[in-house]
Order: structure tokens, then sequence, then C-alpha cells
């Protein structure tokens, strides 16, 4: 891999984000905070999910690694789709650049972002509601992992679309449907036996319930097999973005 040129490729796209940093990072920011300031306020007194525990303090987190997930998606998706729409791609494709210098570059640049903006929201709503790091080494993984997987599905759903419409199609019907319903706003032990086994087919609830895990060192499953799962998620749509990136899939008409 060129290593020079993957650096100076990731540092193109991490410019890219933070010169808009006022769409890019603060409005997500705003965005969670007046869904914290919404359900906080009305589930407050109304819902309890673990001992001890307060709704809003349980919320944070969630909006916290929600903000995560999306943002890392939004920044290699974007990234590639504008990049093919204007015409400026051809400037990469003529480069030495191999397909794992694309990979580490858009998606290092996903997770930086993801973890800014997850940072940005948790300096924000954290003075709502007492929270603490119970055992922080989880907040981080997964982080990282989350933030990495949703960088490497942007990837792929950047390549595939060819227009804004398509791209807009991949998160409003995959992306935040699976993110909404991975126990953001709520513990899938509250659900029905049904709904609880369709959550634990969607790996994003163990992203969250992970994240989760390392401030109140409770969890609906345990943050092992969330682990695995997000693991094994990871590197089979990693796997995808880099056989896609490898073949030039509609990169090269």
């Amino acid at each position: 891999m060129n290593l020079a040129g993957a650096s100076t490729l990731f540092r193109k796209e991490i410019l890219r984000f933070w010169k808009v940093a006022f769409q890019t990072v603060a409005a997500p920011v705003l965005t969670a905070v007046l869904y914290l300031l919404i359900f906080g306020h009305v589930l407050e007194d109304h819902v309890k999910v673990y001992d001890q525990v307060g709704y809003t303090s349980f919320l944070i987190p969630g909006l916290v690694m929600m903000s995560v997930l999306q943002n890392s998606f939004a920044n290699s998706s974007s990234s590639l789709i504008q990049s093919k729409i204007t015409g400026n791609l051809v400037f990469l494709l003529v480069t030495p650049l191999s397909h794992w210098a694309w990979f580490v570059a858009y998606v290092g640049a996903s997770v930086v972002r993801g973890v800014v903006v997850g940072l940005g929201v948790f300096l924000v709503t954290v003075w709502f509601a007492p929270l603490h790091l119970a055992e922080p080494w989880w907040v981080v993984v997964f982080a990282v992992l989350g933030a990495g997987m949703l960088g490497s599905l942007g990837l792929v759903a950047g390549l595939w679309a060819e227009k804004f419409d398509q791209m807009a199609a991949f998160q409003n019907f995959l992306i935040m449907p699976m993110t909404f319903l991975a126990g953001v706003f709520y513990s899938v032990h509250s659900l029905p036996g049904f709904w609880q086994g369709v959550s634990h087919l969607n790996p994003f609830f163990y992203m969250i319930d992970g994240f989760r895990r390392g401030f109140f060192g409770q969890s609906d499953v345990s943050p092992w097999l969330s682990l695995g799962i997000v693991s094994a998620s990871f590197l089979a749509v990693a796997g995808v973005a880099l056989a896609l990136l490898k073949s030039g899939y509609k990169l090269r008409h």
C-alpha cells in the first residue's frame, strides 16, 4: 500500500468534512440535543431501564452511538457519490493508489468524523443527567468498530449509488430504520418476545448495547457476544467494500 498516497487522501477527506464543520459536526450535535430534550422530558418519570439509572442517563449513550454510526456512514458515502457525480473522481483513478489505500483513507476519515461528532454529542448532553464510565474500554472498542463498519458500509453505498436519490433511499430505508430499531430509545427487554428476537438479528443493536455497557456496567446481552457479532459484521462489510474497490465496481466506466 502507498502509505504517502493513503495519508494524503485521508487528510483530504478530513479537510472535506472539517471545512463545513457547522453542517457536518454542529448540526448532528444539535439534532441529538433536541432528541434528548424531547424524549428525556417526556419519559424521564415514566420509564425505568436499569436499577439506579434514570431514563435520560440511559438515553445519552444511545444518542452518542447513533450519531457516531450515522455520521460515519454519511462521510464515506457522500464523498464518493459527490466525486462520481461532479466528475472529479477521475483525479483519484489516475493515481497509483491501491484499493487498500482507498479503503484506509475513506474509512479512517469516517471513523474520525463519527468519533468527533459522538464526542461533541457527549460533551453537550452529559450536562443533562449524571453519567460515569463504568467500563470505559467498551466505549472505545464499540465506538471505533461501529464507526469502521458504517464507514465501510458507506463505501459500498457510495460505489453502488449513481445519483443522490439512490443514496438517500439507502440511508432512509436501511441505515435509519436499523439505527432507530437498535435500542437507542429503549431497552429491548421491554419489547414482546417476537420483537426481541427481531432486534437480536440487527447488528446495530449489539453496537449500541456494547457501547452502553461501558457507561453502566450493564447491558441486555454479554459484551463479548456483542464484540464477536460486531467484529464479524465489520469484517464482512469491509471485505465487500475491498472487493468492490479492487474490481473498480462503478468506478471505471
